[in-house]
């Protein structure tokens, strides 16, 4: 069941999520080539831990760290360490989480190493494409897979994929909560948008084909073709006047 959320809950969602933007804002700005990764999630409890928040992903499911990092070919769920250094031209994906007053922010966005490849620019560009294409669908009145239909089509008319295995989803007082909101769909189809649902929308696009695996670590899931891969989210608030995004500063 998707739960409608009240006013006073969103308001409490949006100080996790401005909590979880605040920090990965800090953490994009620091992205170099020459930098481990480790230090990414170190600046991120550090930052969470003013706030008198709490990392979402932390123990979640065993995940052993703060922040996901993930680099080039890897979708989501990579492991930071003192041993992935980022490289000039790298691609790196960052999703992070926070809660807050027994709420949750979700949130990630992909920065570049240095100079990277045109593929690659084009490949980021047109992800955060995807991310607004689909959050202009979260209106009142729409149908769930207006959502996905909308990511679906900006990526693949731009020669890229979607993936498939991996999806948006509900949130407030968990991290993941009904409905899952694939990045593929028939328009029209779904359930029905109403005021006071709120879903973290969230792009993963890649390069080439859809398919991807999950490695040794049980966490991080590569392009099966080793293709790059980029990854936007936003937590979104469904009202009457229209999609507001609460990760957001």
């Amino acid at each position: 069941m998707i739960e409608l959320k009240t006013e006073n809950e969103i308001k409490r969602i949006k100080e996790s999520c401005r909590i979880t933007a605040y920090v990965l804002n800090r953490l994009k700005e620091m992205v170099k080539p020459g930098m481990p990764s480790i230090e990414l999630d170190s600046e991120a409890r550090r930052l969470v831990a003013e706030r008198k928040a709490k990392p979402a992903f932390l123990g979640y499911r065993g995940y052993p760290a703060a922040v996901c990092v993930s680099i080039n070919s890897e979708v989501v769920h990579g492991i930071p360490s003192k041993e992935r250094v980022f490289k000039e031209g790298d691609i790196v994906s960052i999703d992070f989480g926070v809660e807050y007053g027994g709420f949750y922010g979700d949130s990630a966005v992909t920065v570049a190493a240095g100079r990277i490849s045109p593929e690659a620019v084009k490949l980021m560009d047109v992800t955060r494409e995807c991310l607004e294409r689909g959050i202009e669908k979260a209106v009142h009145g729409n149908r769930l897979y207006d959502i996905s239909a909308a990511i679906q089509q900006n990526a693949e008319e731009n020669g890229f994929s979607v993936v498939r295995d991996f999806v948006g989803h509900g949130i407030g007082r968990q991290m993941h909560e009904e409905p899952m909101i694939p990045n593929y769909g028939n328009p029209g189809t779904g359930a029905e948008l109403k005021n006071g649902m709120v879903f973290a929308i969230e792009p993963m696009v890649n390069a080439k084909g859809f398919e991807v695996v999950v490695l040794e670590d049980d966490w991080t899931v590569v392009t099966q073709d080793r293709s790059l891969s980029a990854h936007y989210e936003h937590v979104v608030a469904v009202t009457k006047n229209g999609p507001i995004i609460l990760t957001k500063e």
